[in-house]
């Protein structure tokens, strides 16, 4: 756990505040490195302490031996674990107001600490990398084997279960969020809810799933045909997506905004007569959460830098027909695009 030890300190030090107080369950295992319900992380520059209840403690002091990280039981009030402090760092926009005015009525002085996690978490580490490649790689090999499975008559769910349970089977620890599977007309709800519709020949099926392993998010979406419909309108809009999906990792390169990465994609779909049916941004960076920093979208100022992970996902939805969208996890390495989810692309029609 020594990366937990050294993110800690990092944080500490990117806060510019006597004391980092932390809270929400991502934060603290970006810290800490285990998962757990309930706890806080303290640190100052003597250095840091994990308080839990006796549910973690036992756990908690085994996962953090020689980490350089203390576990010890949380005594309440949580203000008795500030005296002696004139001011604390909390992560400003996802701190509940209960937990602010205590701090405040302590009389202690609130940072945010949210960009130094921002700043910290945005470039990954290589044992994040290898984390999200290991989710990364049960992604792709869970999507072919399910390939074969997929049967006229499964519902939604039917599917959206098989591919769970082949994640999970691989090794993975849970999924990223919930799975979308979406049957014919349903693919053209970007974010679809998954349910009873059963497949049909000729129909599109949107599959948009991740897992997590390592604590770590894998993001991947596929877009195929249940026997072929001769819709050539599906064919050219798939086509279309697929090559702006392709310039992405082509032409994105360090040093470019979220706003420069996400017009690659949207200004090509423009040409191609489909601006307006790109309706949501381009991408999002994926590490601990599904969703976090950086934005790839047209109003990001967001600098991209190697060792970031995000989404490289276009779509076009053509409302109550189909939609279509493909993507990939990705990282920058060396200042160029490297997909880490790479299973296949091309139009497959089962």
């Amino acid at each position: 756990m020594v990366q937990g030890m050294n993110n800690a300190q990092k944080i500490y030090s990117l806060a510019g505040a006597e004391a980092v107080l932390t809270e929400q369950p991502d934060l603290r295992r970006y810290l800490t490195g285990i998962s757990t319900s309930f706890g806080y992380v303290l640190t100052d520059k003597n250095g840091t302490t994990f308080y839990t209840d006796p549910r973690y403690l036992e756990a908690a002091k085994a996962a953090l031996n020689g980490s350089g990280i203390k576990a010890e039981l949380y005594k309440a009030p949580l203000e008795g674990m500030l005296n002696g402090y004139k001011e604390v760092a909390v992560p400003l926009s996802r701190t509940t107001y209960p937990i602010y005015k205590k701090l405040e009525s302590a009389g202690l002085k609130i940072l945010d600490s949210e960009n130094a996690f921002n700043a910290a978490m945005s470039v990954k580490q290589n044992y994040e990398i290898n984390a999200i490649k290991s989710a990364c790689k049960i992604t792709d090999e869970a999507f072919t084997t399910l390939l074969p499975r997929i049967k006229e008559g499964m519902s939604e769910n039917d599917v959206a279960a098989e591919l769970e349970y082949l994640m999970r089977k691989l090794g993975a620890s849970g999924t990223s969020f919930d799975t979308i599977v979406a049957f014919g007309e349903n693919s053209s709800v970007p974010h679809h809810e998954t349910g009873g519709r059963k497949l049909k020949r000729g129909d599109v099926v949107l599959i948009d799933y991740g897992c997590k392993r390592g604590g770590y998010c894998s993001d991947c979406t596929r877009t195929l045909l249940f026997g072929d419909n001769g819709n050539e309108h599906f064919k050219r809009a798939y086509n279309a997506v697929l090559t702006a999906h392709m310039l992405v990792k082509e032409r994105v390169c360090e040093g470019m905004t979220g706003k420069q990465a996400d017009a690659i994609a949207r200004d090509y779909l423009a040409e191609q007569g489909y601006g307006e049916y790109f309706t949501h941004s381009l991408g999002h960076g994926i590490g601990i959460n599904v969703h976090e920093f950086p934005f790839v979208s047209p109003k990001s100022e967001d600098i991209l830098k190697n060792g970031m992970v995000f989404s490289d996902e276009p779509g076009v939805y053509f409302e109550g027909k189909f939609g279509i969208r493909i993507e990939d996890t990705v990282t920058l390495q060396n200042g160029k695009v490297i997909s880490l989810t790479d299973s296949d692309k091309k139009l497959i029609i089962l």
